[in-house]
């Protein structure tokens, strides 16, 4: 591809070439090379990015002048990510059919261009959508649903009757459907309450590794469409994620939670069971929500708390040394005046 199919191919504006130059792939500015289109998101890495080996640079509209040639366009992220779907290392596509290691049970439909890896096994009754890559050491459930064009990569393990959409992708080490943590008291011991629910994935969302998903006590735990979870994230039973929301690394949301369409919780940040997260909320890192949050709103701290109240807090916090130091001094001060007060008495 050159300069001008690649501009073409992501709807940017070209500039200081006349597109003849071949395109060898897309990069980072950390780690360009001769040959190479890289991304820069504004005039604080131009400099940079102009010494460097790059062919061109991805660039947002506002940048106007470069010494290389420039393709423009309105989301520079977003091209470059377009970008690296078009000429980045192409993926690890397993060829279609079952490997002969893979262990495949009764009435198993797998759809045209579906492909099994080794050692993957593949309970009774499971459907695999046309397209589907079930990577090796892999294992499918009874029942299970994987959807069309979806990616299963090795190790993860899906339970019985877990449903997944199209073009969903679990990374390795994730385990959907396992029993939820829930537990009935009879005097000093923990009674098991079994989970014969399920997990309903939807379509195109992106599941991290090592994850956990719980299926539901009764009903269905879902993921709604789009959503994106990172690594190391547990989702209990019955929780309710939204469209297009972002879960990330190490976020724990206990059982019965709701989430609206577009939520982001970012890293540890936590959700009491029965909460309600609504549409468009915000959780800051490490934030301990433990009640219900309007949408839109911005929370942070433990407890969680409107974002600009907790910066009140944290900034009469950093007060606190100072504020001991007079507390003493008045102490001392109203302990002397009282010993005056009694001396004259007497």
């Amino acid at each position: 591809m050159n300069l001008r199919d690649l501009a073409a191919a992501l709807g940017a504006e070209l500039t200081g070439s006349s597109g003849e130059e071949e395109v060898l792939g897309i990069t980072g500015l950390g780690n360009a090379a001769a040959g190479h289109v890289a991304y820069v998101e504004g005039e604080a890495r131009l400099g940079q990015a102009e010494a460097g080996p790059a062919l061109a640079l991805i660039a947002p509209l506002a940048l106007r002048e470069s010494a290389k040639p420039l393709l423009r366009v309105r989301n520079a992220r977003l091209a470059y990510a377009r970008a690296l779907s078009l000429l980045g290392p192409a993926g690890g596509r397993l060829p279609p059919g079952v490997h002969p290691t893979a262990q495949v049970g009764a009435d198993v439909v797998s759809e045209n261009g579906a492909a099994v890896g080794a050692y993957a096994v593949i309970g009774d009754g499971a459907r695999i959508g046309r397209g589907a890559q079930i990577h090796p050491l892999v294992a499918v459930g009874r029942g299970v649903v994987v959807g069309e064009e979806s990616v299963i990569y090795p190790n993860v393990t899906l339970y019985d009757g877990v449903q997944l959409g199209a073009r969903v992708i679990v990374h390795s080490g994730s385990v959907i459907g396992s029993d939820g943590f829930g537990y009935a008291q009879d005097g000093e011991r923990h009674v098991k309450i079994p989970h014969v629910g399920t997990v309903i994935i939807e379509d195109d969302v992106e599941i991290g590794a090592n994850v956990s998903i719980d299926r539901g006590t009764t009903g269905a735990t879902v993921i709604g469409q789009g959503t994106k979870i990172d690594n190391l994230v547990q989702v209990a039973h019955n929780v309710k994620v939204g469209r297009n929301c972002i879960l990330a690394g190490q976020v724990g949301i206990s059982g019965s939670v709701t989430l609206g369409d577009g939520v982001m919780l970012a890293g540890q940040a936590g959700i009491a069971d029965h909460t309600n997260v609504g549409e468009g909320a915000r959780g800051a890192a490490r934030a301990g929500i433990m009640s219900d949050v309007p949408a839109g709103t911005v929370v942070m701290g433990m407890p969680a708390r409107p974002r600009g109240e907790q910066l009140r807090i944290d900034a009469a916090a950093r007060g606190l040394p100072d504020l001991v130091r007079q507390v003493r001094e008045l102490t001392r001060r109203v302990a002397e005046l009282e010993k005056r007060l009694s001396d004259s008495s007497d």
